[in-house]
């Protein structure tokens, strides 16, 4: 399959999977291809933190043999994957970008997802960069890359889960690992052109990853596809002991290898989509991204949807409350450091973090008041209206340039993601079209709690009948 531009399709964990087995590449080839693309585009994107070329060769020949020898451990079984470096891996190490964290923080191994995945036969290619513990913006006084957006390298790929973003754009790696605390998984998925996906909260544990804000963090997948993000999922949803806020579905419905591929030829026929009108996210959208969404929703409608207006209760409070509540978990965790180390943290970060010093716990216990209200408000209004899903633009604005952006592109009000974090509602963005600079634009699926299926398979039906998410960036492999 060819993009506008006549070249070869690029890989996804659902085509590499079928030359796997096919006999066509191997994995050892297809690491020696991704670690080969990285020395070149690897200085002029600053994707990776750390890679471990030895253990991913090495692994690559452990599922070259076992493929061979008939034994097949899923749809991940020699894919290699980047992973966010606030997660701890056995290799090691984990820096969360900072000259803050201690060293030996990553000395626990892999966390619980970790596991999955290489139990799942994933290739672990290395660490990939971040925004200083998942928080803030590109800090050019800091030895660390500056991640660069591969459709235009003055353009930020949006945080924090950066490298992430542009190694799957890039053609660096088939899929990772991103965390997601106010839209850090969608929101570089919608700068880089690629598929992210926020689960349910709750449904994948964060054990081995550095907090941000520990009632708002998510970890999940990201990738060329929307089915390359099921593979994913599949594996890494279930609860773990070690961590307190993972859960089991309510429905009982264990995760397997397949779970939610099994469940993603549901379509949207049928269903009742509601377009998120309210007016924080119309004023903080250009008017190409509003054009954009709205062909995409077009898609959907020929596609059988039933498409309605609809205004989500206090989505303002959601959208506020994800960033004052974060940023007072943060302080909760980082008080000490920022108390010794206060000139080692990265200025965009520490002028973050410092304000929630100044929220009250009596402004924590009304944030959660507001949660449980609107969640139950919202959950009210769609059952009362018949409403499956809902829609939005991910980002009102494609990705900013390091300096001279926009104010309107800079503002929180351009940001359509964080109300879900607040909610715990699952969340999915994917590659809608581009905006006049022929950069990405994402358009961004909610669903109720737990339904990450519906989510997962309104997204895939979009990308069967829409090529975005194929098309390579000026800078790939």
């Amino acid at each position: 399959m060819g993009d506008e531009n006549g070249t070869t399709a690029p890989w996804t964990v659902q085509s590499a999977g079928i030359a796997l087995r096919d006999g066509s590449v191997t994995a050892v080839q297809l690491v020696q291809d991704l670690q080969a693309a990285a020395d070149v585009l690897d200085p002029q994107l600053g994707t990776w933190l750390v890679r471990f070329d030895e253990q991913a060769l090495q692994a690559a020949e452990a599922a070259d043999r076992e493929l061979s020898a008939g034994v097949d451990r899923g749809p991940l079984h020699g894919i290699p994957l980047g992973i966010k470096d606030i997660i701890a891996t056995d290799e090691g190490p984990t820096t969360a970008q900072s000259l803050v964290l201690d060293p030996t923080w990553g000395d626990q191994g892999d966390g619980p997802v970790i596991t999955r995945l290489r139990q799942a036969g994933a290739i672990v290619m290395g660490k990939t960069t971040t925004m200083e513990f998942a928080i803030g913006r590109p800090d050019f006084a800091k030895p660390f890359p500056i991640p660069r957006n591969p459709w235009n390298l003055d353009r930020w790929t949006g945080g924090s889960s950066s490298g992430t973003g542009n190694g799957v754009a890039s053609g660096q790696i088939l899929a990772g690992l991103g965390t997601d605390t106010g839209g850090s998984i969608r929101l570089p998925a919608a700068y880089n052109g690629i598929s992210g996906h926020k689960p349910t909260f709750g449904l994948v544990p964060k054990s081995g990853c550095v907090p941000l804000g520990l009632s708002y963090d998510h970890i999940g997948p990201m990738a060329r596809s929307v089915w390359d993000c099921a593979a994913m999922l599949s594996v890494m949803a279930g609860p773990d002991p070690s961590d307190r806020t993972s859960m089991a579905r309510p429905d009982g419905v264990a995760p397997s290898l397949t779970g939610y591929l099994d469940r993603l030829d549901q379509g949207v026929a049928g269903l009742k989509i509601g377009l998120v009108t309210n007016r924080r996210v119309a004023d903080g959208s250009s008017p190409i991204t509003r054009a954009v969404f709205d062909a995409a929703v077009g898609v959907m409608t020929s596609q059988g949807a039933e498409i309605v207006d609809f205004e989500v209760p206090l989505y303002d409070e959601l959208c506020v409350a994800a960033f004052v509540a974060l940023e007072a978990e943060a302080f909760a965790w980082h008080r000490p450091m920022l108390a010794k180390r206060w000139s080692d943290y990265g200025r965009p970060t520490r002028m973050t973090i410092i304000q929630g010093a100044l929220v009250s716990a009596g402004d924590l216990v009304q944030i959660e008041r507001v949660r449980q209200v609107a969640r139950r408000q919202l959950l009210q209004k769609m059952d009362a209206r018949g409403i499956d899903l809902l829609a939005s633009p991910t980002t009102g604005y494609a990705a900013t340039p390091f300096s001279g952006a926009e104010r309107e592109a800079l503002s929180q009000r351009a940001l359509h993601t964080p109300a879900w974090n607040t909610t715990g509602f699952p969340a999915l963005s994917v590659p809608m079209g581009f905006d006049a600079d022929h950069l990405p634009l994402g358009l961004q699926i909610i669903g109720r709690p737990w339904a990450d299926d519906s989510v997962l398979a309104a997204g895939h039906a979009y990308q069967g009948n829409t090529d975005w998410h194929l098309h390579q960036a000026p800078h790939h492999a």
